[in-house]
């Protein structure tokens, strides 16, 4: 099974963030680790504040969660969708693979 790939791009510290009380790259990040116990995918954790770049390009868009190079959600992340974005691009990967497969013994 091909795992999908989650990427967080969010800050480390929110006591960074201007908006007070922000919390919602906790809130992400959680549902993220929350999901993935029961759908298995890769997940990667982008410290936006250790790039000038990123910093620049994500700093008013955080948290902001790719799957598979796609851009998912912004700011809050609803927990069943997430859910299913990730069992579609299970099933996605899954189904090129047996086409590809096919192909190879046609």
């Amino acid at each position: 099974m091909t795992k999908p790939i989650v990427e967080v791009y969010a800050r480390k510290d929110c006591s960074l963030c201007k908006l007070r009380g922000c919390a919602l790259c906790t809130e992400a990040l959680n549902i993220v680790g929350k999901v993935n116990l029961e759908v298995p995918f890769q997940f990667k954790e982008v410290d936006i504040d250790l790039s000038e770049d990123l910093a620049r390009r994500y700093v008013g868009e955080i948290p902001t969660i790719f799957i598979n190079g796609k851009k998912a959600f912004k700011y809050k992340v609803d927990e069943a969708e997430f859910r299913k974005q990730v069992r579609k691009e299970i099933i996605k990967a899954g189904i090129s693979k047996l086409y590809s497969k096919k192909e190879h013994f046609s």
